[in-house]
Protein backbone atom coordinates (compact mmCIF):
# COMPACT_ATOMS: atom_id res chain seq x y z
CA UNK A 1 0.00 0.00 0.00
CA UNK A 2 1.20 3.37 -0.98
CA UNK A 3 2.41 5.72 2.12
CA UNK A 4 0.07 8.63 1.23
CA UNK A 5 -3.28 9.52 -1.20
CA UNK A 6 -3.23 12.89 -3.16
CA UNK A 7 -6.42 14.67 -4.71
CA UNK A 8 -5.53 16.64 -7.05
CA UNK A 9 -6.98 17.43 -11.00
CA UNK A 10 -4.66 15.49 -13.98
CA UNK A 11 -2.72 19.28 -14.52
CA UNK A 12 0.79 20.13 -12.74
CA UNK A 13 -0.21 23.46 -11.39
CA UNK A 14 -0.86 23.62 -7.55
CA UNK A 15 0.03 19.86 -6.92
CA UNK A 16 3.01 19.41 -8.61
CA UNK A 17 4.80 20.92 -5.47
CA UNK A 18 3.24 18.28 -3.50
CA UNK A 19 4.22 15.48 -5.93
CA UNK A 20 7.78 16.83 -6.44
CA UNK A 21 7.86 16.99 -1.94
CA UNK A 22 6.62 13.42 -1.86
CA UNK A 23 8.84 12.12 -4.72
CA UNK A 24 11.97 14.11 -3.21
CA UNK A 25 11.36 12.51 0.15
CA UNK A 26 11.36 9.12 -1.20
CA UNK A 27 7.45 8.73 -0.63
CA UNK A 28 5.05 6.11 -3.10
CA UNK A 29 1.84 7.79 -3.14
CA UNK A 30 -1.97 6.92 -5.30
CA UNK A 31 -3.75 9.91 -7.27
CA UNK A 32 -7.51 9.97 -7.45
CA UNK A 33 -8.87 10.77 -11.18
CA UNK A 34 -11.81 13.89 -11.16
CA UNK A 35 -14.56 11.56 -10.90
CA UNK A 36 -13.22 10.99 -6.84
CA UNK A 37 -12.24 14.52 -6.44
CA UNK A 38 -16.01 15.80 -7.60
CA UNK A 39 -17.45 13.08 -4.98
CA UNK A 40 -15.31 14.13 -1.94
CA UNK A 41 -16.25 18.25 -2.91
CA UNK A 42 -19.92 17.48 -2.99
CA UNK A 43 -19.75 15.97 0.62
CA UNK A 44 -20.94 18.02 3.41
CA UNK A 45 -17.49 19.04 4.91
CA UNK A 46 -18.36 17.03 8.17
CA UNK A 47 -18.10 13.90 6.39
CA UNK A 48 -14.50 14.91 4.20
CA UNK A 49 -11.76 13.66 4.66
CA UNK A 50 -10.61 17.42 6.05
CA UNK A 51 -13.20 19.96 5.66
CA UNK A 52 -12.11 21.90 2.65
CA UNK A 53 -12.95 23.51 -0.70
CA UNK A 54 -10.92 22.12 -3.12
CA UNK A 55 -7.76 20.28 -3.61
CA UNK A 56 -5.15 19.49 -3.51
CA UNK A 57 -5.87 17.03 -0.38
CA UNK A 58 -3.02 14.98 0.62
CA UNK A 59 -3.72 11.86 3.43
CA UNK A 60 -1.05 10.44 5.47
CA UNK A 61 -2.17 6.60 5.53
CA UNK A 62 0.36 5.94 8.44
CA UNK A 63 -0.78 8.59 10.26
CA UNK A 64 -4.52 8.62 9.29
CA UNK A 65 -4.31 11.90 8.86
CA UNK A 66 -6.05 14.41 6.34
CA UNK A 67 -4.78 18.00 5.49
CA UNK A 68 -5.49 20.65 2.60
CA UNK A 69 -4.11 23.60 0.95
CA UNK A 70 -0.92 23.66 -0.95
CA UNK A 71 1.28 25.47 1.40
CA UNK A 72 -0.10 23.61 4.69
CA UNK A 73 0.52 19.97 2.89
CA UNK A 74 3.90 21.39 1.75
CA UNK A 75 4.83 22.18 5.31
CA UNK A 76 3.09 19.23 6.63
CA UNK A 77 5.31 16.85 4.58
CA UNK A 78 8.46 18.90 4.96
CA UNK A 79 8.10 18.07 8.77
CA UNK A 80 7.36 14.99 8.61
CA UNK A 81 9.98 13.57 5.66
CA UNK A 82 12.98 16.11 7.58
CA UNK A 83 13.07 18.54 4.84
CA UNK A 84 12.61 21.60 6.78
CA UNK A 85 15.58 23.76 8.96
CA UNK A 86 16.19 23.10 12.35
CA UNK A 87 15.88 26.54 13.13
CA UNK A 88 12.70 28.43 13.38
CA UNK A 89 13.73 31.68 11.14
CA UNK A 90 14.64 28.67 8.50
CA UNK A 91 11.30 27.15 9.02
CA UNK A 92 9.44 30.52 8.90
CA UNK A 93 11.27 31.52 5.86
CA UNK A 94 10.80 28.06 4.09
CA UNK A 95 6.22 29.15 5.14
CA UNK A 96 7.31 32.42 3.53
CA UNK A 97 8.95 30.56 0.40
CA UNK A 98 5.64 28.42 -0.58
CA UNK A 99 3.37 31.17 0.07
CA UNK A 100 5.52 33.00 -2.34
CA UNK A 101 4.81 30.63 -5.08
CA UNK A 102 1.26 30.16 -4.21
CA UNK A 103 1.32 34.22 -4.64
CA UNK A 104 2.59 33.75 -8.37
CA UNK A 105 0.79 30.77 -9.89
CA UNK A 106 -2.34 32.71 -8.75
CA UNK A 107 -1.37 36.19 -10.26
CA UNK A 108 -0.17 33.77 -13.45
CA UNK A 109 -3.73 32.75 -13.71
CA UNK A 110 -5.16 35.76 -13.21
CA UNK A 111 -6.93 34.46 -9.67
CA UNK A 112 -7.66 31.30 -10.85
CA UNK A 113 -9.46 32.59 -14.39
CA UNK A 114 -11.42 35.35 -12.75
CA UNK A 115 -10.20 37.07 -16.05
CA UNK A 116 -8.32 36.22 -19.03
CA UNK A 117 -4.87 37.38 -20.54
CA UNK A 118 -4.42 39.53 -23.84
CA UNK A 119 -1.24 41.05 -24.69
CA UNK A 120 -1.69 44.50 -23.01
CA UNK A 121 -2.45 42.48 -19.75
CA UNK A 122 0.42 40.22 -20.39
CA UNK A 123 3.03 42.99 -20.99
CA UNK A 124 2.17 45.04 -18.21
CA UNK A 125 2.49 42.08 -15.69
CA UNK A 126 5.68 40.84 -17.39
CA UNK A 127 7.42 43.64 -14.95
CA UNK A 128 5.48 42.51 -11.93
CA UNK A 129 7.08 38.57 -12.79
CA UNK A 130 10.79 39.88 -13.02
CA UNK A 131 10.02 41.10 -9.44
CA UNK A 132 8.85 38.12 -8.47
CA UNK A 133 11.79 36.42 -9.72
CA UNK A 134 13.99 39.08 -7.72
CA UNK A 135 12.34 38.56 -4.32
CA UNK A 136 13.10 34.46 -4.69
CA UNK A 137 16.58 35.46 -5.98
CA UNK A 138 17.45 37.86 -2.99
CA UNK A 139 15.94 35.53 -0.50
CA UNK A 140 18.52 33.17 -1.94
CA UNK A 141 21.65 35.44 -2.27
CA UNK A 142 21.20 36.68 1.08
CA UNK A 143 22.21 33.02 2.37
CA UNK A 144 24.91 32.39 -0.19
CA UNK A 145 23.17 30.86 -3.10
CA UNK A 146 25.18 31.23 -6.60
CA UNK A 147 23.98 29.59 -9.71
CA UNK A 148 26.02 26.66 -9.78
CA UNK A 149 25.99 25.95 -6.06
CA UNK A 150 24.48 26.73 -2.39
CA UNK A 151 20.33 26.57 -1.37
CA UNK A 152 17.59 28.79 -1.16
CA UNK A 153 18.20 29.20 3.02
CA UNK A 154 21.72 28.33 3.34
CA UNK A 155 21.55 24.53 4.32
CA UNK A 156 23.96 21.98 3.59
CA UNK A 157 21.35 20.43 1.75
CA UNK A 158 18.18 20.80 -0.62
CA UNK A 159 14.74 21.53 1.38
CA UNK A 160 10.83 22.67 1.00
CA UNK A 161 12.29 25.85 -0.06
CA UNK A 162 14.46 24.59 -2.67
CA UNK A 163 11.91 22.23 -4.21
CA UNK A 164 9.30 24.38 -4.67
CA UNK A 165 11.27 27.75 -6.11
CA UNK A 166 12.42 24.87 -8.96
CA UNK A 167 9.02 23.94 -9.15
CA UNK A 168 7.41 26.73 -9.46
CA UNK A 169 9.80 27.90 -12.46
CA UNK A 170 10.58 24.84 -14.33
CA UNK A 171 7.12 23.77 -14.33
CA UNK A 172 6.34 27.56 -16.22
CA UNK A 173 8.94 27.63 -18.15
CA UNK A 174 9.22 23.70 -19.93
CA UNK A 175 5.25 25.09 -20.89
CA UNK A 176 5.98 28.82 -21.76
CA UNK A 177 8.92 29.54 -23.30
CA UNK A 178 8.17 33.15 -22.94
CA UNK A 179 8.06 32.79 -19.32
CA UNK A 180 11.35 30.69 -19.28
CA UNK A 181 12.97 33.68 -21.30
CA UNK A 182 12.12 36.06 -18.49
CA UNK A 183 13.40 33.99 -15.92
CA UNK A 184 17.08 33.13 -17.80
CA UNK A 185 17.25 36.70 -18.40
CA UNK A 186 16.38 38.25 -14.58
CA UNK A 187 17.87 35.68 -12.58
CA UNK A 188 20.72 33.13 -14.04
CA UNK A 189 20.73 32.44 -10.25
CA UNK A 190 17.50 31.21 -9.76
CA UNK A 191 17.85 29.26 -12.87
CA UNK A 192 20.59 27.77 -12.14
CA UNK A 193 19.20 26.51 -8.78
CA UNK A 194 15.90 25.07 -10.40
CA UNK A 195 17.82 23.37 -12.96
CA UNK A 196 20.33 22.05 -10.72
CA UNK A 197 17.04 20.46 -8.51
CA UNK A 198 15.59 19.04 -11.58
CA UNK A 199 18.40 17.08 -12.40
CA UNK A 200 18.34 15.10 -9.40
CA UNK A 201 16.62 11.42 -10.00
CA UNK A 202 13.48 12.14 -8.09
CA UNK A 203 12.52 15.18 -9.97
CA UNK A 204 13.56 14.52 -13.00
CA UNK A 205 11.37 11.60 -13.47
CA UNK A 206 8.36 12.97 -12.05
CA UNK A 207 8.66 15.70 -14.69
CA UNK A 208 9.12 12.60 -17.60
CA UNK A 209 6.10 11.05 -15.74
CA UNK A 210 3.77 14.04 -15.69
CA UNK A 211 4.56 14.65 -19.61
CA UNK A 212 3.39 11.15 -20.16
CA UNK A 213 0.45 11.59 -17.64
CA UNK A 214 -0.67 15.46 -18.42
CA UNK A 215 1.42 16.36 -21.86
CA UNK A 216 2.00 19.94 -21.80
CA UNK A 217 -1.25 20.98 -19.85
CA UNK A 218 -0.34 23.45 -16.90
CA UNK A 219 -3.39 24.73 -15.01
CA UNK A 220 -6.27 23.46 -18.00
CA UNK A 221 -9.28 25.24 -19.03
CA UNK A 222 -9.89 28.78 -20.59
CA UNK A 223 -7.42 30.91 -18.50
CA UNK A 224 -4.70 28.32 -19.70
CA UNK A 225 -5.55 28.49 -23.42
CA UNK A 226 -5.39 32.47 -23.13
CA UNK A 227 -2.02 32.50 -21.17
CA UNK A 228 -0.41 29.88 -23.87
CA UNK A 229 -2.02 33.06 -26.61
CA UNK A 230 0.39 35.52 -25.23
CA UNK A 231 3.37 33.37 -23.08
CA UNK A 232 3.05 30.34 -25.52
Amino acid sequence: MSDFELYYWPVPFRGQFIRAILAYGGQSWDEHDADDIEEIMALDAAQQPVAFMGPPVLIDRKRDFAISQMPAIALYLGERLGLLPDTAEGRALSAKIVNDANDVIDELTLDGGREMWTSDKWDAFVPRLEAWIRIFEATGVRNGLKAGSGFMLGTEKPGIADIVTSILFTTMADRFPAIKGVIVRTSPVIWGLAERMQATPALSSLNRKSFEDYGDSYCGGQIEKSLRKVAG
